[in-house]
């Protein structure tokens, strides 16, 4: 799966994994040492993360539920979230996280008002 930036033309992920299950997204990124460039994380109806025991920081893009054509809006961002520093405030009305590379917003020129489309 892949993330694409509609409003900006840009990716957000080529190699998108997703994290459906409770337990997939309570583990999420724990216990990997790195998340490379063009990789990320879809964990799917979610509207906060923790970052207990993590051992690098993310960038984190909060997602809307998916409209008419299946792009889903961007209702809030959070540049490199520290490992340990606990949990990353929920965002109202968020049905979904993608946990990313830091530096990914920056690049991608993402911001809350854009769409992604998850293919």
């Amino acid at each position: 799966m892949a993330a694409h930036n509609q409003t900006r033309a840009t990716v957000l992920a080529q190699d998108l994994e997703t994290a459906a299950s409770l337990w997939s997204r309570f583990m999420g990124l724990m216990g990997r040492r790195s998340l490379p460039a063009g990789h990320g994380l879809w964990l799917t109806g979610t509207n906060g993360i923790h970052m207990f025991f993590m051992r690098f920081a993310i960038d984190a893009v909060f997602l809307g539920k998916p409209v008419v054509d299946g792009s889903r809006p961007v209702l809030s961002v959070h540049r490199a979230v520290r490992p340990w520093v606990g949990m990353v405030p929920l965002v109202r009305g968020a049905a979904g996280v993608l946990e990313l590379p830091v530096g990914t917003i920056d690049a991608s020129g993402t911001v809350p008002g854009d769409t992604v489309r998850l293919d």
